[in-house]
C-alpha cells in the first residue's frame, strides 16, 4: 500500500497552512503562555497532530499510529539513552563530591562567570557537539554551569544559545553528509558553503552569550576573551570545512578554541570579577526533581582536581572513540539491527514540489545500534569513571535506578516530542508550512533560511531538518535562479539557530540543570535570541545570493555535474 502526501488538503493553501500550524502553536503556546508542564503540552501537541493528519490530511489511521510509535522509539533510543547516561555520570560525580571540586577548579582558572560561559558553554560545548551531538553538549555544559553557581534559567538558556554555531557540523558532520545523501549535492561543496556562512556567527556567539548574561557593561570587561574564542573557533571552522570536509570541523575548532582561551588566561584576566547574580527564587523554590546527596566538600589540591576532572576526561575519550567510523564500524559488525518499520517503511510517498517526480518512497528503518550508539559510549565512560571513583556495583546500580526515576518526565516528553515530529513529517503538515515560505519569490534566500530554522524548531535536529526540506530547497533554488548549494547550506546554517527553541533541547537543558517543569521560562528566555540570529543568517544568505562582494563567496557545482 502506498499513501501519497497532499500538501493542500483543504484546497486553499493559506487555510491548509493555518491548520498545519495548529499542533506547533498549541505546543509552544501551552509551554510559554499557559505554563502547562511540558510533558502534558507535548502529549496535547501530539494528539492535535494525529487528529489533523488523520482527519484533514487523510493519513490512514494505522500508518499514523505506526508513525507515532516509530518516533517514540527514536525518542527513547538514541536520544533518551544519551541523556540518561550523561545524567548518571553527573550524579556519580556529585555523590563523591567531585563535581564541586570541578566547579571550584574552573572558578580558580576562570573566576569570572562571563569567561566561564565562553570557555564551557561555547568552546567545550562545541567540542562535545563535534563528537556526539543530539543534546549531549547542552546536557554536559548545563550541568557544569549550574554547579558553578549560575541561575537555572541562565545555565539552561545560555547553554542553548552557545550551542548554535557548531551544530551544522555536529556529530562528525552528520547533518551535512545527510543533506548530501538526500539531495545528491556534493558533500564537499555543501561543507564549503556552510563554512562560508557559520564562521561569521562563530565570531559573534561568544559576544552574544556574554551580552545575554551581563549586558553591554559586562561584555566590555571581557571582550578580549570573547574575541579570542570567536577568532580561534571561526578560522579553523572555515579552514577545515573548506579544505578537509565536514567530519572534524567542530572537534578541531573546539579544541583550538579551548587552547586559545586557556593560553589567553595565563597572560590576561579581566580587571573586575563580575559578581554572580543572586537567584532568590531558586533558594525558596523546591527543585522539580531530587538532587543526589553530595559528599562533604574536599580541599582543592592537585590530586583532588585531577580526580574531579578524570570522569570527564574518560567521557571525552570514550566519546572520541565512539565517534570514529572505524570504531563504530567494528561495534556495528558485532551488533547492528536495521528494522524496517512494518506498515510505514516505503509506504509514504512525497509529492512535488517537495520531492522530484518519481522520488523514492519514504524509508522508515529503526536503527538499533546498541553497541555503537553515543549513549552506550557515555554509559561505558560512566561505569569506568564510577569504578575509578570507588563505587561498587550495587551502589552504581542504585544510582542508575535513581537517575531513571529522576528523568522519567523528561523521557516521556522526548518520546512524545519525537512522535509529534514524526507525525508532522510523514503526514506532510511540515511540508505545507515549508511550501508557504517557498512562495516568497526573490526574498526566498531569506525565507528559505528561516525554513531551516523552522525545520529544526519542529524536529529538534539539524539532520532531520535537512532530510525534511533539503529537496524543497534544491527545487525552489532552481525555480528562482539561485545556487542550490547556497540554499542547501542555508537550510543547515539557518537550522542551527532553531536548535535553542526546539522542545527536545529545552527538555535536555531543564533536566541537566535540575529545573524540569520550567521549560516555558527557558523558551521565553531564548526565543528572541533564536529568531534574531536566524534572521541575521537569512540576511547573510540573501546578500550571498544577490549582492557583491558576498556573491563571490557562493560555491557552485561544476557545469554538468550534480544539481
Amino acid at each position: 500500500m502506498t499513501w501519497q502526501q497532499n500538501y493542500d488538503p483543504l484546497g486553499n493553501p493559506w487555510l491548509s497552512t493555518l491548520v498545519a500550524a495548529i499542533p506547533i502553536v498549541l505546543l509552544l503556546g501551552a509551554i510559554a503562555l499557559l505554563h502547562i508542564r511540558i510533558h502534558f503540552a507535548a502529549v496535547a501537541g501530539l494528539i492535535a497532530a494525529l487528529a489533523i493528519s488523520i482527519g484533514v490530511y487523510h493519513m490512514p489511521v494505522s500508518t499514523a499510529m505506526t508513525t507515532t510509535a516509530y518516533g517514540a522509539a527514536f525518542g527513547l533510543f538514541p536520544i533518551g539513552w544519551i541523556i540518561l547516561n550523561v545524567i548518571f555520570l553527573y550524579q556519580l560525580t556529585v555523590k563523591k563530591g567531585l563535581f564541586a571540586i570541578l566547579r571550584d577548579s574552573l572558578a580558580h582558572v576562570a573566576p569570572d562567570p562571563r569567561i566561564q560561559l565562553i570557555l564551557i558553554a561555547f568552546a567545550f560545548g562545541a567540542f562535545v557537539e563535534g563528537v556526539a551531538g543530539f543534546g549531549t553538549p547542552v546536557a554536559i555544559t548545563g550541568a557544569i554551569l549550574i554547579q558553578l553557581g549560575f541561575k537555572p534559567l541562565h545555565a539552561s538558556g545560555l547553554a542553548l544559545i552557545a550551542n548554535t554555531a557548531p551544530v551544522a557540523f555536529g556529530s562528525l558532520g552528520i547533518p551535512i553528509t545527510t543533506l548530501s545523501s538526500v539531495t545528491g549535492m556534493d558533500v564537499m561543496l555543501l561543507s564549503k558553503m556552510v563554512g562560508r556562512q557559520l564562521p561569521f556567527f562563530s565570531l559573534l556567539i561568544p559576544f552574544w552569550v556574554v551580552f545575554a548574561f551581563a549586558g553591554w557593561r559586562g561584555l566590555k570587561g571581557v571582550w578580549p576573551a570573547a574575541l579570542t574564542a570567536g577568532v580561534s573557533f571561526a578560522i579553523p571552522q572555515f579552514v577545515v570545512s573548506n579544505f578537509h570536509g565536514p567530519w572534524l570541523v567542530d572537534t578541531i575548532s573546539g579544541a583550538v578554541c579551548i587552547g586559545a582561551i586557556m593560553l589567553l588566561l595565563r597572560f590576561w584576566q579581566p580587571k573586575e570579577i563580575w559578581p554572580m547574580p543572586k537567584d532568590e527564587a531558586a533558594k525558596t523554590e523546591a527543585p522539580a526533581t531530587p538532587v543526589p546527596e553530595a559528599a562533604p566538600a574536599q580541599a582543592l589540591t592537585k590530586a583532588n582536581v585531577w580526580r574531579a576532572w578524570m570522569p570527564w576526561a574518560i567521557l571525552t575519550g570514550c566519546i572520541l572513540c565512539w565517534g570514529t567510523p572505524q570504531f563504530k564500524g567494528a561495534l556495528d559488525s558485532i551488533f547492528l539491527k536495521k528494522i524496517p518499520v512494518p506498515g510505514l517503511h516505503e509506504v509514504v510517498q512525497r509529492s512535488e514540489p517537495v520531492a522530484p517526480p518519481n522520488a523514492a518512497k519514504e524509508p522508515a528503518i529503526y536503527k538499533l545500534d546498541l553497541l555503537s550508539a553515543t549513549g552506550t559510549g557515555i554509559l561505558v565512560a560512566s561505569i569506568i569513571a564510577g569504578i575509578s571513583m570507588g563505587f561498587g556495583a550495587k551502589e552504581m546500580f542504585r544510582t542508575y535506578l535513581d537517575t531513571i526515576w529522576r528523568i522519567r518526565y523528561s523521557l516521556l516528553t522526548i518520546t512524545a516530542m519525537l512522535a509529534l515530529g514524526n507525525v508532522t513529517k510523514y503526514s506532510g503538515t511540515d511540508a505545507t508550512l515549508g511550501l508557504a515560505m517557498a512562495k516568497t519569490g526573490s526574498l526566498y534566500p531569506f525565507f528559505g533560511t528561516m525554513l531551516g530554522w523552522l525545520g529544526v524548531a519542529l524536529t529538534g535536529s539539524d539532520t532531520a531538518s535537512n532530510v525534511l526540506f533539503g529537496s524543497l530547497q534544491q527545487i525552489t533554488a532552481g525555480q528562482i535562479g539561485v545556487s542550490a548549494i547556497l540554499m542547501g547550506a542555508a537550510n543547515s546554517s539557518g537550522g542551527v539557530m532553531g536548535k535553542m527553541v526546539d522542545a527536545q533541547s529545552i527538555v535536555v537543558a531543564s533536566t541537566a540543570t535540575n529545573w524540569y517543569g520550567h521549560e516555558g521560562a527557558i523558551l521565553r528566555y531564548v526565543f528572541w535570541h533564536s529568531l534574531i540570529l536566524a534572521a541575521l543568517m537569512g540576511v547573510l544568505v540573501y546578500l550571498q545570493a544577490y549582492i557583491a562582494p558576498f556573491t563571490h563567496m557562493v560555491v557552485h557545482a561544476p557545469a554538468g555535474v550534480g544539481p
